[in-house]
C-alpha cells in the first residue's frame, strides 16, 4: 500500500530543478496530504506524491512560451500530513501557507482533496487584503456542511465566500444542489457554467478577467475539467473543461493580473495510466509559466 513511508519524496521537476533553499526561493511547492469525508472517490489523500513523480519526466522548456520553467528559483517543501480533524486540518495548513505568503513568496500548493484550500486561501486573504478566488470547478462548493463538517470539500467556497468574506468568480460549474443555488442567488454569484462555455470561442475568458479583483487566487480542482481529459478524480462530471481552454485561462489571468498563489487538488491516482497526474503535472508547469 502506498504511504509516506513506502513512496520516494521527489521535489518538483525531479532532477531537472536546481536545488534551492526555501530562503533563497521565489517559488514554493507545498504538498497537502490530506483527505478527509470524501463524498464518492478515494485516493487524494497521496495525489501529490503521484503530481511530483510525474512532473521529473516534464521537459523544461515550456512549449508555447520557450520559457525554461525549471530554471526558476523553486523550492519544494516536504509533504504535510494535517490531523484528521478538519478544523484542526485547517489551521494546519493555513499556518504553513502563511509562512510562504507572509514572505512574499509565490505558493503553489498540491492536494489532496478540496478541503486543502481552505487553509491556503484564508492565509492569503489575511495576508492579502483585497485578494479574489478564481474557482475552477465542476461543484460549486458552497454546502455550509457535508458529512458532518463544515470544513469539508463540499463547503470549500461557503467558507471562503462567507466566512473570509473573500469574493470570488467560479468557472466550468456544472453541479450544485437546491442549497448551493440559493446561496448563489442570495449572494448575486453569477458562475461561468460549464454549458456556457462555448469551444471556440474564448469571449468568456475576458468576462472571467472583468469580474475578478486585481491580485488572485487560484484553485483548480481537477474536476473542472472534462473526464476525457483528467479521469482520475474524485467526482468525474461530463462536459468540463478542454485543457487548452484552462490553459488560455491561465495565461489571461497570468497577464491581467497579479496572482499570489494557486493550488491544484482533487487528483486520484488510476491504477495503470498516468495521463490523470501527468497532466496536473503539465498544469502546474503551465502556472509557473504563466503565473510567477
Amino acid at each position: 500500500m502506498l504511504s509516506e513511508k513506502t513512496e520516494p519524496f521527489i521535489p518538483f521537476g525531479g532532477a531537472e530543478v536546481r536545488p534551492i533553499s526555501f530562503a533563497a526561493a521565489d517559488i514554493v511547492i507545498l504538498p497537502l496530504c490530506y483527505e478527509q469525508s470524501v463524498s464518492y472517490g478515494r485516493g487524494s489523500r497521496m495525489s501529490p506524491y503521484h503530481l511530483l513523480r510525474a512532473s521529473e519526466q516534464m521537459e523544461v522548456l515550456d512549449e508555447e512560451t520557450f520559457i525554461n520553467w525549471a530554471v526558476k528559483a523553486i523550492h519544494t517543501l516536504p509533504p504535510l500530513f494535517p490531523s484528521e480533524k478538519p478544523e484542526t486540518a485547517v489551521r494546519e495548513m493555513k499556518k504553513a501557507a502563511a509562512r510562504v505568503l507572509e514572505q512574499n513568496k509565490f505558493l503553489l500548493s498540491i492536494g489532496g482533496d478540496h478541503a486543502v484550500s481552505i487553509g491556503p486561501v484564508s492565509a492569503a486573504g489575511e495576508i492579502r487584503p483585497g485578494i479574489g478566488v478564481l474557482q475552477i470547478d465542476a461543484h460549486a462548493d458552497l454546502r455550509n456542511e457535508w458529512n458532518g463538517s463544515r470544513y469539508n470539500h463540499a463547503c470549500v467556497m461557503r467558507r471562503l465566500t462567507e466566512d473570509a468574506g473573500l469574493p470570488a468568480v467560479q468557472v466550468g460549474i456544472r453541479s450544485f444542489s437546491p442549497e448551493e443555488a440559493a446561496y448563489m442567488q442570495k449572494k448575486r454569484m453569477r458562475p461561468f457554467y460549464a454549458h456556457e462555455i462555448e469551444a471556440g470561442d474564448d469571449s468568456w475568458i475576458g468576462e472571467v478577467i472583468c469580474a475578478l479583483p486585481e491580485e488572485v487566487y487560484i484553485t483548480i480542482d481537477l474536476d473542472g475539467l472534462d473526464p476525457s481529459v483528467i479521469p482520475g478524480t474524485g467526482t468525474p462530471e461530463p462536459g468540463g473543461l478542454s485543457y487548452r481552454q484552462l490553459i488560455r485561462l491561465l495565461r489571461a489571468v497570468g497577464a491581467e493580473k497579479k496572482v499570489a498563489a494557486a493550488d491544484i487538488c482533487e487528483l486520484i491516482k488510476i491504477p495503470g495510466t498516468r495521463v490523470s497526474e501527468y497532466t496536473a503535472a503539465r498544469i502546474a508547469q503551465k502556472i509557473l509559466v504563466y503565473c510567477t
